[in-house]
């Protein structure tokens, strides 16, 4: 079973620790800066908040996740840290299944933290820790669950979408693609759910039948997970393009755009542009809207954030890079050597970073 530790406030002195069980997050001023406030000021960037979490001997920060209003911060423990992105503040910690356990997806629904932890459909109280419900799942799973109003779908290495009824997990029915390929990624609401596959296949089916609306094939798989924007779908494939779909239809898609190398990620998402990684090149940024090229940063990785028509871009040697959309040229870079870990954040122009031992740092661009 999961547990969820209690927490209890101590001041003292300069430092402000939370203590939830064993583990004591603080906040300290004059500590070791993952980026000097010189290089922030060069990158035209100032540090929201900070926090130093809890880690044991050993033990390291696995991840950082963006959802909604919170930061989720994941340890290679399975210890999960719950903080308010705005401000840095503690809102839970707890164990998130044994060490080794698979965590796939963190998501918010219906008031709802959602995960898939081992072989548990897992429901906790995004305010609290406490476990609502653990479902235990008889089969392996590929992909983070998808939620609407009144089902849950998961997708099984049996190469099945199966639907459970929201409610009390009962198991309704179960679909597949016709080519019996795995799934690689699922999203739901309360009219369709979408399902693609490693066959390459994307299936748009109904919310409440196994009813097929509609398909479309690329010709190899579809990596990472599918995006939705509005009436949009945006899905990488090993075909090397990335694709957008309408949501209605399908197919044929509305544009697609051929990277030059081999795709392994899905693509990130924001008002006008889709990023996409490509192996051993970098990062890409592709129009929204009419599907092509604006720039690439060769070496670039990820998406850190976006805003005032700048994109954040990290690199695999450890530099930030600030891209001009509009202008489709690159503005300045920093140094961002002890950043081992950062959360893609498509929603604002927010940058979490951190280091493996803990280290979170909020960055936000200077008004």
């Amino acid at each position: 079973m999961l547990k969820v530790s209690a927490c209890r406030l101590v001041l003292a002195a300069n430092l402000l620790f939370v203590c939830s069980g064993r583990r004591c997050f603080s906040e300290q001023v004059g500590t070791e800066r993952l980026v000097s406030p010189e290089l922030l000021q060069h990158a035209g960037l100032e540090v929201v908040w900070h926090k130093k979490l809890p880690m044991r001997e050993k033990e390291q920060l696995d991840r950082l996740v963006v959802v909604a209003d919170r930061i989720y911060a994941l340890s290679s423990e399975n210890y999960i840290v719950s903080l308010n992105r705005e401000k840095g503040n503690l809102i839970f910690g707890r164990s998130f299944g044994r060490a080794g356990t698979a965590v796939l997806g963190l998501d918010h629904y219906d008031d709802k933290l959602i995960s898939i932890v081992g072989n548990q459909l897992v429901e906790v109280n995004p305010e609290t820790g406490t476990e609502l419900s653990a479902k235990r799942l008889e089969f392996g799973i590929t992909c983070p669950a998808a939620r609407n109003s009144s089902c849950y779908y998961i997708a099984s290495t049996a190469r099945r979408l199966r639907t459970y009824r929201a409610e009390d997990k009962v198991r309704l029915y179960e679909a597949a693609a016709e080519n019996d390929s795995i799934i690689t990624s699922v999203i739901a609401d309360d009219n369709s759910v979408v399902f693609a596959t490693d066959g390459g296949n994307v299936i748009c089916a109904a919310a409440d039948k196994p009813k097929k609306l509609w398909e479309f094939n690329a010709s190899d798989g579809i990596v990472g997970a599918i995006v939705r924007d509005g009436d949009s779908l945006f899905a990488a494939s090993k075909d090397t393009y990335v694709y957008k779909l309408n949501m209605e239809t399908g197919t044929p898609p509305v544009w697609k755009y051929q990277t030059d190398a081999l795709l392994d990620r899905g693509p990130r998402v924001t008002g006008d542009v889709v990023y996409q990684y490509v192996r051993d090149k970098g990062l890409t940024a592709i129009d929204k809207e009419t599907g092509r090229f604006m720039w690439r940063v060769d070496g670039g990785i990820d998406l850190l954030a976006e805003g005032g028509g700048k994109a954040y871009v990290i690199k695999s040697e450890g530099e930030l890079v600030v891209m001009d959309n509009s202008r489709k040229k690159r503005l300045y870079s920093a140094n961002f050597a002890r950043v081992s870990k950062y959360a893609a954040n498509t929603v604002d122009s927010k940058i979490y970073i951190a280091d493996q031992t803990g280290r979170i740092v909020c960055l936000k661009p200077v008004d």
